[in-house]
């Protein structure tokens, strides 16, 4: 809904970015850039309500199986979020805050290990990390009739994945994703 409001807003003397991505101006839209911030901020509210839940609902089974034990929250940041940061704002599409000495998880895959970082806040980089690799192919292109489904064929030989939609464990298999490590060695580097 929103790229096609960006789209619709964009001014239609000049020609349209080849990256399909169109800027809101606060000056030009101040409502529509205002309604925008609203229902991103709505969409990181459920998001963290519902890691929160999940969270809450692993620590349930942990005290079933172990009995009393301690599972405090170490550490909780958004992604793909915009933040008012000195005099502007920074979006940040598959990524997530970086600042200096902050603690910073890089999530991998189901083939593939997550990382924790203690960032360096590079201001090259907008103070950002890569959240992930991110995606090789689409959830609509690993869901599509005549892709190989087997479990070597999506790199799922040997990984256990609960889900109660065999169609999320294709869309999110390991074949879905870039291999982690460049990602990992570009952080560690800058």
């Amino acid at each position: 809904m929103w790229p096609d409001r960006a789209c619709q807003a964009y001014p239609k003397t000049l020609k349209h970015p080849e990256s399909r991505l169109f800027p809101l101006s606060v000056a030009a839209n101040p409502e529509l850039v205002r309604y925008y911030l609203q229902a991103e901020a709505t969409a990181a509210n459920y998001g963290f309500i519902n890691r929160l839940l999940l969270a809450e609902l692993l620590r349930w089974r942990l005290r079933q199986v172990f009995g009393d034990v301690e599972a405090p929250l170490v550490y909780d940041l958004p992604h793909n979020i915009t933040l008012a940061e000195g005099a502007g704002w920074v979006t940040r599409k598959g990524a997530c805050r970086a600042h200096s000495r902050q603690p910073l998880i890089v999530p991998g895959s189901m083939g593939a290990p997550s990382y924790l970082l203690i960032e360096k806040g590079n201001d090259r980089f907008l103070r950002s990390a890569s959240h992930g690799a991110g995606r090789a192919r689409s959830r609509f292109n690993m869901s599509r009739k005549g892709v190989d489904k087997t479990d070597s064929a999506l790199e799922l030989t040997g990984v256990d994945c609960i889900t109660w939609r065999e169609e999320r464990r294709i869309e999110e298999a390991p074949t879905a994703y870039k291999p982690i490590q460049p990602v990992i060695d570009v952080q560690v580097e800058t």
